[in-house]
């Protein structure tokens, strides 16, 4: 295929290049259709002002800060608190292989991740009343049953996203755009920690803790209508299978791909560093308690860590997502350490500004595990046969994820820092195997 230059195309295509890198326009018809080649700068601002707005409303009304703190203040059981991460992740991911049945039948996949943001940003509305207006234990559930109805509209939304990105950004510029989402988006956070701590004081406030939601919730509405403006082309919806013929070629996958086996392999072990900061954050509450001032340096330190890693770890994932992975494994082993160091009263640590670092490093270890799994399983797959890949590995992740979430009963039994060191010894073990996932040419 012969180049096309989009570099006198207008301030689109010149803020593309600026953020792409040098060289882009050269290989910006890269392992994607011919038609979508003159969309590709203004599809990447798209894309990257829609992972701002729904990376920070993550941040404001996520399953790893503000909702434990939003239960924990109207006096919610921590046995409830505890599903929150795994309901979120596994929601998200076992329904995905019926997804991408689904999916494989639209001609344009980019509506299917506006809608499912439109029926995320409706949950997190409803999860105000139900916070506020029921008993502490009946406000749990009902935000649980509402998550898991989130959740399973973001895994929908995540089988969409990842088809659409194979089709409108090409190969080296994927990874970039994943940190770059995350960089902007981790900024707002900062900010918007660094106004918690600096504006709101030392006193537990519920309905602040709720508003956050609320702000989360517009920011999904946002995100869905810069997603729709994506430029598509209508794809093939020829082939589509069901969820049991899903199932059964994403075995015949695990069995005949040894490459996209130790993937699923390493996967399963770095699902540990996605789920751990809650248990982080309870930790955390134990030991400088539930100021809204010390959740906004959570919210900050957890921000910064983003916007120190995701441009690095997007340009990491496009030379190598599978040392991105190693990478997160390793850093989250360490935090684990560092957080059971700072815990001891010996140590002296009377401030969570010290213990915050631990966030600023949870950061930087998700950051790398997502980015690194989502960068890796894009490129190393065809396009007509990545929403099985992707589905079937989001769907496995999805039990994994549930089984993980027996680790709960160990911090009710024995405690959290048990907890804490189990995870990072299960994160270490995670970077071992994803150091013996095989490379992928990101610009083959």
């Amino acid at each position: 295929m012969d180049p096309v230059d989009l570099r006198n195309e207008g301030p689109a295509a010149v803020t593309h290049g600026l953020l792409a890198g040098e060289g882009v326009a050269e290989r910006s018809c890269d392992a994607i259709p011919d038609d979508q080649c003159t969309a590709v700068p203004g599809n990447y601002l798209r894309n990257l002002a829609n992972g701002t707005a729904t990376k920070l409303a993550e941040q404001l009304a996520g399953p790893n800060l503000v909702l434990p703190w939003l239960l924990a203040g109207v006096g919610t059981p921590a046995a409830i608190i505890g599903f929150l991460a795994p309901v979120r992740q596994a929601g998200a991911l076992l329904p995905q292989l019926a997804f991408a049945a689904v999916i494989r039948r639209l001609p344009q996949r980019k509506w299917a991740w506006s809608g499912a943001a439109a029926v995320q940003a409706v949950c997190l509305l409803a999860m105000i009343p139900a916070a506020l207006g029921l008993s502490p234990v009946a406000a749990g559930l009902a935000v649980l049953v509402l998550l898991a109805m989130f959740a399973v509209a973001s895994g929908l939304g995540s089988v969409a996203f990842q088809d659409v990105m194979g089709k409108t950004i090409p190969k080296g510029q994927r990874g970039r755009l994943l940190g770059q989402r995350a960089l902007l988006g981790g900024g707002l956070t900062v900010i918007a920690g660094a106004w918690l701590y600096g504006s709101l004081g030392d006193a537990e406030a519920t309905a602040m803790y709720a508003a956050l939601v609320g702000a989360a919730a517009l920011l999904w509405i946002m995100g869905a209508m810069l997603f729709a403006q994506i430029e598509e082309v209508p794809g093939a919806t020829e082939g589509g299978r069901n969820a049991l013929s899903e199932a059964r070629r994403g075995l015949e996958l695990w069995r005949s791909d040894p490459g996209y086996r130790r993937y699923l392999i390493a996967r399963s072990l770095l699902v540990t560093v996605e789920i751990a900061a809650p248990f982080y954050a309870l930790y955390a509450r134990e030991l400088f308690g539930g100021a809204l001032s010390a959740l906004g340096v959570y919210i900050l330190a957890v921000g910064l860590g983003n916007v120190l890693a995701s441009p690095l770890q997007g340009r990491f994932a496009d030379h190598s997502a599978r040392w991105a992975m190693v990478f997160a494994g390793l850093v989250a082993a360490v935090l684990a350490l560092m957080a059971l160091l700072l815990g001891e009263p010996s140590a002296g640590v009377h401030s969570p500004w010290v213990f915050a670092l631990v966030f600023v490093g949870l950061g930087i270890a998700e950051s790398g595990a997502r980015i690194g799994r989502k960068t890796w399983l894009i490129d190393a797959v065809d396009a007509a046969e990545r929403p099985v890949y992707v589905a079937f590995a989001n769907t496995a992740m999805g039990v994994i994820t549930l089984c993980w979430g027996a680790l709960g009963i160990v911090a009710q039994f024995a405690g959290v820092p048990l907890l804490l060191a189990l995870l990072g010894a299960v994160a270490l073990v995670g970077a071992v195997a994803a150091a013996a996932m095989p490379e992928v040419d990101a610009r083959r």
